[in-house]
């Protein structure tokens, strides 16, 4: 909305207690990384400009939704710091939003009622505050006898806050609500006299006061408001909590999902109604699901799209397109570039690779497929295999519509194989098959008259 509140989105943050050499705000959370979520939220609040504040030895612009500036934090100096380097965005904005990056459970919800109670009290600052039974090292809340916030005093480093301080249970949840002019003039002066070094945005609580403004609260009784990430504890702690959002989502959407503790699904994933997920799956990426199907137990779906009453038990399929009424499985691996038009099946043991499978057409099971085209209607017998591969270059082999592949047959890519043909059990393909035609490759059959007997002498001799 070009009205609406500009947000900061803070993500200059080193995040060493990640313990990685991964930006702390790229971690992935259900397949997003998390300061995607907090943008995500932010526009599903109205926001206008959405900047991120991030360090300079950091490039984070991939992971960030279409629309999202950046701004260089040039000096880890604190949350104030952050925000005064983006006091462009600042500027130009009637109302400004500040946000964590690693809050992932910020939710639309809560940012417009944080919108929504800062305009209506008329304030110059509105912040998020929660209870917790054990605050910990956040910030707490002193309010003054209006019950209006008076300041916020942090708890980092020892000394920070009094005994009477630290005894308070309201602590920020670090997600602010400004007005632009009124911040701008705040930001100038606050200062970095505390145990850090650091200018934290807080201060300019009481600046604003001092000034005849009015510092209100916003409380948010959700847990899940001030769910921050700083270890790889939190952070599958913060995971599992949105899993469970997720599977709820899908559930009150129209989707059985048979155990949600033990099935895990992306954020990004889209499931139609009627949709059944079975225990043990895994559905990630950019993956879609039509109406009907089933998935699982135990499959995994990645950036893949399934048609209408498709049934996947046990498989892997991973960037494929599987239409409607297709059967897969048990135990298929399909992988990259492959598509499965209505009606076919690959059944167990089967993998397919690069290869486009006909209308009701059959791999019925032990069977491996790449690079290669089945036409409508075909069947290819257990054990067959394209030979794709000549040590350089991979090739295409070709089966027509309505053929018959015989058990054990092997083509040596490139090769055609013409509609309605057939092709005999265990036999070596090399050579292009008419429509129509049989083909056959096969050796005489030898019986060798006491084999055993000889091979057991051998055996004694040598031992």
């Amino acid at each position: 909305m070009a009205n609406g509140p500009t947000v900061l989105v803070m993500a200059a943050g080193e995040g060493t207690r990640m313990r990685s050499s991964v930006p702390k705000v790229l971690h992935p959370v259900c397949g997003r990384p998390m300061v995607a979520w907090v943008v995500l939220a932010a526009k599903g609040a109205g926001a206008g400009r959405v900047g991120v504040i991030v360090s300079p030895h950091h490039d984070i612009d991939a992971a960030l939704p279409e629309g999202t500036e950046t701004v260089v934090q040039p000096q880890p100096d604190g949350t104030g710091g952050a925000v005064r380097a983006a006091l462009e965005l600042v500027q130009g904005a009637e109302t400004v939003l500040v946000l964590p990056g690693d809050h992932v459970l910020i939710s639309s919800e809560a940012l417009t009622r944080l919108i929504e109670t800062h305009r209506e009290a008329g304030a110059a600052a509105t912040l998020v505050t929660t209870e917790m039974e054990d605050p910990g090292s956040y910030g707490r809340i002193v309010r003054d006898e209006a019950g209006d916030v008076e300041r916020i005093v942090e708890t980092k480093s020892p000394g920070d806050a009094t005994p009477d301080q630290l005894a308070i249970k309201e602590v920020s949840a670090a997600i602010f609500a400004f007005d632009g002019p009124a911040l701008t003039d705040a930001l100038a002066k606050i200062g970095n006299d505390n145990a850090q070094g650091e200018y934290y945005l807080g201060d300019v609580l009481p600046i604003l006061r001092s000034a005849g403004l009015r510092v209100a609260a916003h409380r948010e009784t959700g847990t899940h408001i001030n769910l921050g990430i700083n270890t790889r504890a939190d952070l599958a702690y913060v995971e599992s909590e949105a899993r469970a959002l997720i599977n709820d989502g899908h559930m009150l959407a129209g989707v059985t999902i048979t155990d949600p503790r033990s099935c895990w699904i992306d954020a990004d994933v889209a499931i139609s109604q009627d949709v059944t997920i079975e225990p043990g799956s895994s559905l990630r990426g950019a993956t879609e699901i039509g109406p009907g199907s089933v998935v699982g137990p135990h499959t995994t779906l990645i950036d893949t799209k399934l048609g209408e009453r498709v049934n996947v038990p046990h498989s892997y399929l991973i960037e494929c397109e599987v239409l409607n009424g297709c059967e897969i499985g048990p135990f298929a691996f399909i992988r990259p570039q492959t598509t499965l038009r209505e009606g076919a099946k690959a059944g167990a043991f089967v993998e397919i690779k690069n290869s486009r499978i006909g209308e009701g057409a059959k791999v019925p099971h032990l069977a491996y497929v790449g690079d290669a085209e089945v036409g409508d209607l075909a069947n290819v017998g257990a054990g067959s295999i394209t030979a794709n591969y000549d040590g350089f270059r991979k090739h295409r082999t070709v089966i027509g519509d309505h053929c018959r592949i015989g058990v054990d047959t092997m083509f040596v890519a490139p090769i055609h194989i013409g509609d309605d043909a057939y092709t005999g059990a265990g036999s070596v393909i090399k050579d292009d098959v008419p429509d129509g035609a049989l083909a056959v490759s096969q050796n005489e059959q030898r019986n060798i008259e006491g084999f055993a007997e000889q091979k057991a002498e051998e055996s004694e001799e040598g031992s």
